[in-house]
């Protein structure tokens, strides 16, 4: 058997009403670990419970998403912009009349300054 020096000895052998000290130190390390464990689990279900809430966010906005872009796709049709324009008396515009592209080179180099 080894020789266990006697200040650990008496720890081990120290009783507090009938119970060895080192029992209550092992009960009460349990207990921690038991509320540690207990502590860590509730946090993660918050964690859990706020992914969720994100994820249904995020399907919502991709829902959205695909609204806008359809929406999109159906205000951009040119046949739908040529009779809007027909409407409104606009027309294509003219060979004659569009700018020479030295002409316009110029211009939009003063609205560049």
């Amino acid at each position: 058997m080894i020789a266990v020096p006697v200040p650990v000895k008496r720890l081990f052998d120290w009783k507090v009403r009938g119970v060895r000290c080192v029992e209550i130190i092992g009960v009460v390390c349990v207990a921690a670990l038991v509320f540690s464990v207990y502590i860590a689990k509730a946090a993660a279900a918050r964690e859990s419970a706020e992914i969720s809430r994100i994820e249904s966010e995020i399907r919502e906005n991709r829902q959205r998403v695909r609204l806008l872009r359809a929406e999109a796709t159906r205000l951009e049709q040119p046949a739908r912009l040529e009779a809007l324009s027909r409407e409104i008396g606009l027309g294509p515009v003219d060979v004659k009349k569009q700018a020479a592209a030295s002409v316009a080179e110029p211009a939009a180099g003063e609205a560049l300054h």
